[in-house]
């Protein structure tokens, strides 16, 4: 790794060498925290958990070939290479921002409470017509694993796409110190992590804490028609550049309509460009992320179709909206986590089947005080969205099943002794039927009596919930 000598990350970290002082000119050849993933002239980084110390594993790691491993502790008697630090996770931190500075690669920086993700792999999708990428891997995206995204970066790389995910105040500098980005991006601000920030305005606040690390000339990408975003009007004497459905904005998108689960058309417009395009994923919102790629890609140097082709390059992720097609039924796998905006959206993606629907939801996390309406309040919109079958799953979900159910005319929140002997049809009256249960297993016990053959279902929920349980078991199960 240039850049990477022993003697430059002891300088980065202010840590303290020793070993053999003819190695300091050494580069490592990759970062690790994870002594199951060291390769010969690897850096170990060990980092105290709750149950396991990585102290414990630099003798192994070290045998294996690593070049050098950082310590919180003098190593006695030590026959390798170590650096003495303070903090590791701190050191790790400070390494990473060196890294980046040193390679003088292109950054983009990704945030805000519901998209991240999305958002990410629809701008590596359309860059990577013009560039190298690099992008955030799985929930690379906080602390630990900002750093080991960026340690990922090499020399072939010409555009690292990082996303930044936050749940409290400060966080964002930390993160930011780290990427330095060239161009900000922040989707919206939601109803997330009010634990720690209280309301949106305290979102908004952490959210733009992205702008005191960015790059001098960096450019700043947003979401005009979310409320609080368009309130940001000036940052270090850049003006920002905003999206949305309004022709106000430096990137709008109009003629959308939808493909049902195929996708959804709309045309782009990106000054005096046109991009009639297809989004290969449904849903109302990837044209939100269709039209930040559509901006970064502008800002980067792209070609009308160029980023048309990237648009249309898109592919889904495990549990991102990701389509499971089997024998008995079609899975919208969209698992990976879940707040009241993202879940509201799901909801609306899953209403465009022209099949019976069916929403297996569970509890959102971190929501603060309001957590039992703001469950209640998705419950009456996948009534409202006319969703056959409402499936909820956990503690909080309870108020998600009451939600739907005070929405329904006449109706209550059905238990299992409610499903019919044989397996029919418990749809009543063409309103939703809604049921709740405490955990996976009471789920799984009665699922062949809720699901059809033929069925599009829904799988969403916050990531604690460990939902890709609930997808494996469906794309294992045989309906007839």
């Amino acid at each position: 790794m240039k850049h990477m000598s022993l003697k430059e990350i002891a300088a980065a970290c202010g840590g303290q060498y020793f070993g053999d002082a003819s190695k300091l000119s050494q580069e490592v050849t990759g970062v690790a925290i994870d002594s199951r993933k060291i390769e010969e002239g690897y850096l170990f980084i060990p980092i105290k958990g709750a149950r396991v110390d990585g102290h414990d594993f630099i003798p192994q790691v070290m045998e294996k070939g690593a070049l050098c491993t950082l310590s919180e502790k003098e190593l006695d008697d030590a026959s390798y290479p170590y650096i003495l630090v303070e903090s590791c996770p701190v050191a790790m931190k400070a390494i990473a921002q060196h890294y980046r500075i040193a390679l003088g690669i292109k950054v983009v920086g990704i945030t805000g409470s519901v998209g991240k993700t999305s958002t990410k792999e629809m701008i590596a999708s359309v860059l990577s017509q013009k560039y190298n990428v690099l992008k955030t891997a799985g929930n690379f995206n906080n602390e630990i694993g900002l750093p080991l995204t960026i340690f990922n970066i090499r020399e072939e790389h010409e555009v690292a796409i990082l996303e930044m995910g936050i749940s409290d105040f400060g966080e964002m500098h930390r993160l930011t110190k780290m990427a330095q980005p060239d161009v900000c991006v922040i989707t919206n601000i939601g109803l997330c992590h009010l634990e720690n920030l209280k309301d949106r305005d305290g979102i908004l606040k952490a959210k733009t804490e992205m702008f005191d690390y960015m790059q001098p000339d960096a450019k700043i990408i947003l979401n005009g028609d979310d409320d609080k975003l368009i309130t940001v009007k000036n940052v270090k004497g850049q003006t920002p550049k905003f999206f949305g459905l309004s022709t106000k904005f430096d990137a709008f998108a109009t003629d959308i309509h939808s493909m049902s689960l195929k996708g959804i058309g709309c045309t782009l417009h990106l000054g005096d460009n046109l991009i009639e395009t297809v989004i290969p994923i449904p849903g109302e919102h990837m044209v939100y992320n269709a039209l930040a790629g559509a901006l970064v890609g502008q800002e980067l140097g792209l070609t009308v179709d160029e980023i048309k082709a990237g648009i249309e390059a898109l592919v889904p992720v495990s549990g991102r909206n990701n389509m499971i097609s089997t024998d008995s039924l079609l899975i919208i796998d969209d698992c990976y986590n879940a707040n009241p905006v993202s879940m509201k959206a799901s909801l609306d993606v899953l209403s465009t089947a022209d099949t019976r629907t069916v929403a297996i939801v569970g509890d959102m996390f971190e929501l603060g005080a309001n957590e039992k309406e703001l469950h209640a309040g998705c419950g009456s919109h996948a009534v409202a969205k006319g969703i056959d079958v409402l499936i909820c799953i956990g503690e909080l979900s309870k108020n998600t099943a009451e939600g739907a159910s005070a929405a329904i005319t006449e109706a209550s929140i059905k238990t299992v002794t409610d499903i019919p002997a044989d397996h029919t049809n418990v749809i009543d009256g063409g309103n939703t039927s809604v049921y709740h249960f405490n955990t996976k297993a009471d789920f799984f016990a009665e699922a062949v009596k809720l699901l059809q053959k033929g069925d599009t279902v829904l799988v969403k929920a916050s990531h604690g919930m460990e939902f890709p349980e609930i997808v494996t078991y469906l794309e294992n199960l045989t309906l007839v």
